[in-house]
């Protein structure tokens, strides 16, 4: 598999003859329509199957859902706690792929302590040793590796050490250790790259219009150049917007929203904890050390009405997660200690009026709609089964008897030599590429203070699609905190002048 990453680079002028091939009237086998962790899923299982594909997203690669999850690889606990165990199964059976095959160079362990307080009574503890003993044994029937142990108790010193700000009537805690990704931009934009050495062509800032079973008319959003696409088949991956593309989608969207801080507002963690959400069962507010020095603290829940590109942090959401997980802590987080925050909306599967947001099921489902597959629901995690599922029913109707290979399929930097003389940095975000991103420019910082490096933006413009200044900020998180991407900005800005004359 490794052979086909030849081609793996995503340019402008690549850009432009995949324009320029799908103007020409001859119909691709596959067209996606959504370039976040979904579509370009379903483009990798389709064009590693051989089937001719074309994927338009009409904003840039994560642009939307992808890039604001809480960034966990996870099997899916809180999923056991709600009932969910064919979801967490899935989680865990997912997880499993990705961490021994499909991407290993991005996902890490991460150590969760889930305290115990005096307030925690006997059915708490026993509806927690129930469910991480259900969680163990998914991890053990899923051959989980070592990396990821099960489930422990600790005392209230270890638990103090991993997350220091803990209360000091701390009775102990469950030690789990679960999946942490890199970044989702960087999966999103990983698998990209791979169904693109397969010949998939991605094609950014192209907008779907209007959409049929046979194909679908796009507008270059560049140039204003509107054509049809003809294809023998159409995945929807648009998430939340899959409604504006076609009729009868049922959907809640969800709102998830995080805060981050700094570390010393938490006493400097080294280890994710959770704090239970008064009157729940299943509904924590968790504090996840990042690799870029911050603190993420999520996340909210909540059903939304409206459907917007950027939904917002409201104070009302900074309210409830500093005030839940404040209720855990020797002292409290206050919004004063807020850098940055980002918010994503869920494309969760209609339920009946009344029911919470957080208890709607994440499973996904395929629906047949306008002579298209719509996929809705699912999770980050759970994305190549989302997409395998998809490309089994196309490929069925096509005729197509190859079966999916995406479980043994690794991305593009997670084979080869990792170079260690490379920043640290690199190394963890490119894997085998690192070598390839530190020769893209300079490897001092992007701006004094931002963790970003220079030849991050570089090789994000020459071989990753990045066509704009917010493209090149996405790919590299500088949009989550606004003094980071505001002190890059007139770096950015010169790069991709220069790249793209």
């Amino acid at each position: 598999m490794a052979a086909a990453m030849t081609g793996a680079v995503l340019t402008a002028r690549r850009r432009d003859a995949d324009l320029a091939s799908l103007r020409g009237g001859d119909p691709v086998d596959v067209l996606v329509i959504g370039g976040g962790i979904t579509g370009v899923g379903v483009a990798l299982d389709a064009a590693s199957r051989g089937l001719s594909v074309a994927l338009v997203e009409r904003n840039d690669l994560a642009a939307g859902t992808s890039r604001w999850s809480s960034k966990l690889a996870h099997g899916g606990l809180r999923y056991i706690a709600a009932g969910q165990l064919g979801v967490a199964w899935e989680s865990a059976v997912e997880r499993n792929h990705l961490v021994r095959t499909i991407a290993p160079h991005l996902v890490r362990p991460m150590r969760f302590v889930i305290p115990s307080f005096p307030a925690n009574g006997l059915a708490d503890r026993m509806t927690a040793h129930v469910g991480f003993g259900i969680a163990d044994a998914l991890r053990w029937a899923s051959r989980t590796p070592a990396a990821l142990p099960k489930t422990s108790w600790i005392d209230p010193r270890d638990a103090r050490v991993l997350a220091p700000t803990l209360r000091p009537d701390l009775r102990g805690g469950f030690l789990h250790v679960d999946g942490a990704l890199e970044d989702d931009v960087r999966l999103v934009v990983a698998v990209a790259r791979t169904a693109a050495s397969y010949g998939a062509r991605i094609v950014t800032h192209c907008s779907a219009v209007e959409v049929k079973g046979t194909g679908a008319t796009v507008e270059n959003t560049l140039t204003a150049e509107r054509f049809d696409v003809d294809a023998r088949s159409v995945v929807v991956a648009a998430g939340v917007w899959s409604g504006q593309l076609v009729s009868g989608v049922p959907l809640q969207p969800s709102k998830g929203a995080h805060v981050l801080v700094r570390p010393e507002a938490l006493d400097n963690p080294v280890a994710a904890f959770n704090i239970l959400v008064p009157g729940t069962r299943n509904r924590f507010v968790f504090a996840v050390p990042r690799p870029d020095g911050l603190v993420q603290i999520g996340l909210t829940d909540d059903a939304v009405d409206e459907v917007v590109d950027e939904p917002e942090v409201t104070e009302a959401d900074e309210r409830f997660l500093l005030e839940t997980l404040s209720s855990g802590l020797s002292k409290p987080v206050t919004s004063g200690d807020v850098v940055g925050g980002f918010a994503g909306l869920r494309p969760l599967l209609g339920t009946a009026s009344g029911a919470s947001a957080a208890d709607i099921s994440r499973r996904h489902a395929l629906l047949d709609r306008d002579g298209a597959v719509v996929i809705v629901g699912g999770k980050l995690t759970t994305y190549r089964r989302m997409a395998q599922d998809a490309v089994d029913r196309v490929a069925k109707g096509l005729g197509h008897d190859k079966g999916s290979v995406t479980t043994a399929l690794p991305l593009v930097g997670a084979v080869g030599t990792v170079d260690a003389s490379v920043p640290e940095r690199l190394r963890r975000r490119f894997g085998a590429d690192a070598a390839e991103v530190a020769a893209s420019g300079p490897l001092e910082q992007v701006a004094p203070g931002v963790p970003a490096l220079k030849c991050e933006v570089g090789w994000a413009v020459r071989a990753e699609g990045a066509m704009t200044p917010s493209d090149v900020e996405g790919r590299l998180r500088l949009d989550v905190v606004p003094e980071w991407r505001d002190a890059a900005r007139g770096y950015v800005e010169e790069v991709v002048a220069s790249s793209l004359r």
